[in-house]
């Protein structure tokens, strides 16, 4: 499979291919959810989404390696390295020493990607080293505009779409912010042991949760309603963002859609799973079952194959008319 894909996507050069499948790994470990939608993609762009994801996760894994014992200023300096490196292959200052990197970089090549998007994701990786926690929903927001929006915006050039790129910008971030407020969600008790509340303090405290309260859930087990409510809030919260985001899924390239129309259902389903199970989501990670990701990926496929017949359709030019029905077409009877 990743032979192929490379091949698909014209990648020769046996070191670029070797850093290729270094991201395609790193996203089938670690983000399901994302591996299974990219799969719905046309071979030839998958690639180029593995890169983005790869370099995405290895960089959040600098900022969260506290399971290695890494210091606050190993990880700062982890992340510094990174950043150079980052910077030396996106101006054309010599290949890069990291695999990673080096797929990155030719990813941005390719499809000529911002390199302020990847600026403004960086910086939003060092915020994760000293801010843990943010006041209100804008404070978040900002904080999301460098770690999740412009994840979106930087598929939109590999996804491709059928109206002008601006258009569909907002809502490419918007979904990335949406799939990064279901993660917050998910993840309140896992971020927590981090020492990190995403949850926004006013959100929190409009409901009379505060970082103790939460802190005495994780640790006894127990529940308390107005944490219950909060999360409740944060979820309507959330689902406004994907319905910002889903006007944009008409705007991909057709055979791109299945992809991410996938990862929306997905991520949504996550959205359900919380909620059916209690909002319990400082005691446990709640999961989409495995029959409704299946049904989600089958659904997934059938789109995929109905938008390449059409591609083939569209291709196909019409058989010329023979000479009599020329002469209906122009007079009709």
């Amino acid at each position: 499979m990743t032979g192929r894909e490379l091949d698909a996507a014209g990648i020769t050069d046996p070191r670029l291919r070797a850093a290729y499948t270094r991201c395609r790994l790193l996203n089938a470990r670690h983000g399901r959810t994302y591996f299974l939608a990219t799969r719905l993609l046309p071979a030839d762009r998958r690639p180029a989404v593995h890169a983005l994801y790869g370099f995405a996760r290895w960089a959040d894994d600098i900022v969260d390696d506290t399971g290695a014992g890494a210091t606050p200023a190993e990880r700062a300096a982890a992340l510094t390295r990174l950043d150079r490196l980052l910077r030396r292959a996106l101006t054309g200052g010599g290949p890069a020493e990291e695999p990673v990197v080096l797929a990155l970089a030719d990813t941005a090549d390719r499809y000529a990607i911002d390199a302020g998007h990847f600026t403004d994701f960086m910086a939003a990786m060092r915020a994760d080293l000293t801010v843990t926690d943010y006041a209100s929903y804008a404070d978040l927001r900002a904080y999301m505009h460098g770690s999740a929006a412009v994840i979106g915006l930087q598929l939109l050039p590999v996804l491709g779409t059928v109206t002008a790129r601006a258009l569909a910008a907002p809502h490419a971030a918007a979904l990335g912010v949406a799939f990064q407020l279901t993660n917050f969600l998910r993840d309140v008790g896992e971020d927590l042991d981090r020492g990190r509340v995403y949850l926004p303090a006013d959100l929190l405290a409009a409901h009379g949760v505060h970082r103790d309260l939460l802190l005495w859930s994780r640790r006894t087990g127990r529940h308390d309603p107005r944490i219950t409510a909060a999360l409740r809030t944060a979820e309507d919260l959330t689902r406004g963002v994907y319905r910002e985001a889903e006007p944009g899924l008409a705007m991909l390239d057709p055979v791109a859609r299945p992809c991410i129309r996938t990862a929306y259902l997905l991520y949504r389903h996550i959205l359900d799973a919380i909620a059916d199970g209690g909002y319990a989501v400082l005691h446990r990670r709640a999961v989409v079952s495995r029959r409704r990701r299946a049904a989600v990926a089958a659904d997934g496929l059938a789109r995929v194959l109905s938008a390449r017949l059409g591609d083939r359709r569209a291709a196909t030019p019409a058989p010329a008319p023979c000479r009599g029905d020329a002469l209906d077409a122009k007079e009709p009877r």
